[in-house]
């Protein structure tokens, strides 16, 4: 067998993992598709994405085993990150940072989800979005 197992996540995790690397990526300049590369990443992109790991751990209050399948990393590279972050919060520029960046994360998430077929009544969503009102 030469293929990666996989863990299924749901695409809400994933959702959710997405916000955090683009949370990450618009306060620290590293674009998330940096931080997602398969390959080795460069030490400057690994920190980023364990920032957005973090913030997924604190923020949704999703355990580390959670972190690590939304990421596509293992349990241990989560748990890791988690615990570099934790010990770099005693510099008062990061741990502003992450304040910010959680208190984003909740405010987004507590907005609740929208059902755009029920707000725009009869309007399509592709039409709304894309094409003329």
């Amino acid at each position: 067998m030469t293929e990666a197992y996989v863990v299924p996540v749901m695409e809400a995790d994933r959702i959710r993992a997405g916000l955090a690397l683009q949370l990450v990526a618009a306060s620290t300049g590293i674009a998330a598709e940096t931080m997602t590369g398969r390959d080795r990443l460069p030490p400057v992109a690994c920190r980023a994405r364990w920032l957005a790991m973090y913030l997924a751990h604190i923020a949704f209050g999703w355990p580390l085993e959670r972190v690590a399948h939304a990421f596509g990393v293992n349990r241990a590279t989560a748990s890791t990150a988690c615990r570099w972050i934790e010990d770099e919060r005693d510099r008062p520029v990061l741990d502003a940072l992450l304040d910010r960046l959680e208190d984003c994360v909740r405010l987004i998430v507590e907005a609740g989800g929208l059902d755009l077929s029920q707000a725009l009544g009869n309007r399509t969503v592709a039409g709304r979005i894309g094409g003329p009102a």
